[in-house]
């Protein structure tokens, strides 16, 4: 599975790609500081390129902030003053009801710069029991609602009840017979946000009355993960 890491800049700065990451030379006239904020996957990269541009070049090294995907854009959007960052990392698109935010606050240039590919792997304990999953099971696991076992097996949302699996083997008999346990980022997080759409979406669309519904609808059930503690 993969998403694509981005960089969001204000036009305020002139652009260098090196690295893989976006080097930035400061504008004329720019203050002696760049902020950045954003997802902590691209983190790590991201406060590598700063410590290198600072000694390449003898400015002083960015600011780089871990806030999540989520985080960074409200942050970056809030304004184009000198208290805002000037770039945010995201590991997903930035959204239209984003974007739209960052035009309401005066941040009206917005530079996108795609730099790399972020590849996102379900895990597990070396020689666990758990070899291989369908997108499907996932979703099964991973829901807050999913159509009802004792229903025709097409997942009306008429069918749908509160996920009822605590057990692996409760969703596909040839699964092991282990807990649903699974760790994974929080709704601020670009990383979560390729996940429902590259797991989540596609388990839930492998039931024809799901599929069938509207998008809004449809991301309502697909996307909105269970709450008991099992994610």
């Amino acid at each position: 599975m993969v998403c694509l890491p981005r960089l969001f800049l204000k036009r305020r700065l002139v652009p260098t790609l090196a690295i893989a990451l976006a080097l930035l030379p400061l504008a004329q006239g720019a203050a002696q500081e760049i902020t950045i904020v954003g997802s902590s996957t691209v983190y790590p990269f991201t406060a590598a390129v700063s410590e290198r541009f600072a000694r390449k070049t003898g400015y002083a090294a960015p600011i780089v902030e871990s806030t999540g995907t989520g985080g960074g854009v409200k942050l970056f959007c809030a304004g184009i003053d000198r208290r805002t960052p000037d770039i945010t990392n995201a590991s997903s698109r930035i959204k239209r009801a984003q974007l739209q935010d960052c035009f309401d606050n005066g941040v009206t240039d917005v530079v996108e710069v795609h730099v790399g590919y972020d590849g996102i792997v379900m895990a597990h304990a070396k020689g666990g029991a758990l070899q291989s999953l369908t997108r499907r099971e996932v979703f099964l696991a991973l829901a807050n609602k999913v159509p009802d076992p004792q229903s025709d097996g097409q997942g009306g949302a008429d069918t749908l009840i509160p996920n009822p699996y605590t057990n692996w083997k409760q969703i596909n008999p040839s699964l092991p017979d282990l807990p649903i346990e699974v760790v994974g980022p929080p709704p601020t997080s670009g990383t979560r946000v390729a996940f429902l759409e590259l797991v989540m979406d596609t388990g839930a669309k492998t039931f024809p009355g799901l599929k069938q519904l509207d998008k809004k609808e449809f991301r309502a059930i697909a996307r909105y993960l269970r709450e008991d503690g099992k994610y």
